[in-house]
């Protein structure tokens, strides 16, 4: 595994990497994720899928589904059915494994595919949703173009992502973590050299909280809001497609 494309990078190239990445640690990614967040990861699906207002009639895309975490909660909460799109076919192939006594798996239909070039017709879903994932596209003002392009007029997208905490003592202890502990042992159990320490430098580089509203701005939706998560070490975006 070699390490996380250094500036510049085409978005071709972060494209590559990050499909590699994640399907290199896809058999360790559902534990890490709740190992290293001490759980928190999964009360944040569940306050974002919150924001989310659909039916139980209406469809739900969930970009960048991963192992289907976000999917399957959108299904609890919801009732919808759900189509999970990822890039990552190792992601989908555990996702499989989790989802298979699932109830909830007769309404989640997963596709390999690339978040930039959704195999959808416009206007087909009510809702899109992104947890963690926005951040990975190799070009994220398109995936962004995209997520409106298959969205139909007043549906919305609940983007939730990492961001830096604002508050100065917690932000240098935070930082100290997610720089410092976080990689160190992300590499020891899933034995990715790399892998978790793209995360704090894909964190760090990604826009302020106004530049990623501006940017949904850009790629069509007509209304931004957020809510921040534990003094901004998250976010959920909720974007409006008015037109």
């Amino acid at each position: 595994m070699t390490s996380p494309p250094s500036a510049p990078e085409t978005a071709q190239q972060k494209k590559r990497y990050v499909r590699q990445m994640f399907n290199s640690i896809a058999h360790r990614y559902d534990f890490l994720n709740h190992f290293l967040s001490m759980g928190i990861d999964i009360l944040w699906r569940k306050k974002a899928i919150k924001k989310l207002q659909v039916s139980s009639q209406q469809k739900v895309l969930d970009l960048a589904c991963g192992t289907a975490d976000l999917a399957l909660e959108t299904i609890r909460q919801k009732g919808c059915a759900v189509v999970g799109v990822d890039i990552a076919h190792r992601m989908l192939k555990f996702a499989k494994v989790k989802i298979k006594n699932d109830p909830q798996a007769q309404k989640l239909f997963l596709v390999n595919g690339d978040g930039e070039y959704l195999p959808f017709a416009a206007d087909t879903f009510d809702g899109v949703t992104i947890a963690f994932g926005i951040r990975n596209m190799g070009d994220m003002p398109k995936a962004l173009k995209e997520m409106h392009r298959i969205l139909t007029p007043q549906g919305q997208a609940i983007i939730l992502e990492f961001s830096l905490p604002t508050f100065p003592v917690f932000r240098f202890l935070y930082l100290f973590y997610f720089k410092r502990i976080l990689p160190a042992i992300g590499r020891l159990i899933s034995k990715d050299p790399s892998a978790y320490s793209y995360l704090p430098a894909s964190v760090e580089k990604f826009p302020t909280i106004a530049e990623f509203e501006e940017q949904l701005i850009r790629a069509g939706f007509g209304k931004a809001e957020h809510w921040k998560l534990l003094n901004g070490v998250a976010v959920i975006y909720r974007a409006v497609k008015t037109s």
